[in-house]
């Protein structure tokens, strides 16, 4: 017989779930002898093989609260371990809704790259500029008659996170409502990226574990994603708080006093992992230190599994 126990551990607001222990019954024959019984006859005696102990996220979670609080901000934390052994999830404020910023060219990009993977939509693909498209940004070559690249518009939404570019490419997946349809069907059903343009950690963690896993093009469309979304101009969030051996495939976004790292690490001490950072009140350097110092707690914990 076999008894699966979940364990789900909550320390209000911070919420922590873990792939728990598993205790397993054996059945354990012997032969015995009395009166009612006679020798040839077997016993099933129950026995119990103790499993590892679940892993103890309390400290990572004390920590995370007590980053967050000091902070004064309104902060998200969503986190999905990947890789190695009893892989634990936890979050902080990861429903809350917080504006998306540019983290809505991630959903973007990651329907370009699924369509790309299924070769129905070709990288070499030309998208023309419409006078619609334009929000100042990092290039100022856009005008009537300009045409770029889906591999151009999408290089320049990923590294530099360029407006226009950002939705140029919004236009050529279908608009709006087919970004955010396509979204909820990934999971991300509390979002509404481009227009009203809000999200949450826990959603954006939930594409990435589905990139991540292959359900969104396998692959090749992690081939031709990740790739663009690595070494950008803005290293100062995730990647900062991380090791220098690190790969941190990753999608900032900020506006007035919001700064947000959506982020994969798929080089961990124990295997890939995936921390969402939102945060909304504190601005420019102060937002970024914040989100070094939470990848920096959740990196300490990654690399204590794996001595």
């Amino acid at each position: 017989m076999l008894t699966l126990v979940i364990v789900a551990l909550v320390t209000s607001p911070l919420i922590v779930s873990a792939r728990a222990s598993r205790p397993v019954t054996a059945a354990v024959t012997t032969s015995a002898s009395n009166a009612r019984t006679s020798a040839s006859q077997s016993v099933i005696v129950p026995t119990t093989a103790v499993a590892p102990a679940t892993r103890d996220a309390g400290v990572l979670a004390s920590n995370l609260q007590q980053l967050a609080v000091a902070s004064g901000g309104t902060v998200g934390v969503s986190v999905v371990e990947l890789g190695g052994s009893d892989q634990l999830s936890w979050s902080f404020g990861g429903d809350a809704v917080i504006t998306a910023a540019s983290t809505y060219k991630l959903v973007a990009l990651m329907m370009e790259a699924q369509s790309i993977a299924a070769g129905t939509t070709d990288p070499n693909g030309i998208v023309c500029f419409a006078p619609s498209d334009y929000e100042a940004g990092w290039f100022d070559d856009y005008e009537p008659g300009a045409c770029f690249t889906r591999n151009e518009l999408a290089s320049r939404a990923a590294k530099q996170s360029d407006n226009t570019a950002g939705h140029m490419l919004v236009r050529d997946v279908g608009g709006a409502d087919a970004l955010n349809a396509w979204a909820a069907a990934a999971g991300a059903a509390s979002s509404a990226f481009f227009v009203g343009n809000t999200t949450s950690p826990a959603d954006l963690a939930v594409l990435w574990v589905a990139e991540a896993s292959g359900e969104l093009g396998g692959a090749a469309a992690q081939a031709w994603l990740y790739p663009l979304l690595t070494d950008t101009t803005t290293e100062a969030g995730v990647p900062a708080g991380t090791g220098a051996a690190a790969t941190v495939v990753h999608k900032t976004g900020t506006i007035d006093a919001v700064e947000n790292d959506a982020a994969l690490v798929t080089a961990g001490p124990d295997g890939p992992y995936v921390l969402v950072v939102m945060t909304d009140g504190l601005g420019g350097d102060a937002g970024w230190q914040l989100i070094a110092a939470i990848s920096a707690a959740v990196w300490q914990v990654e690399s204590s599994r794996s001595q």
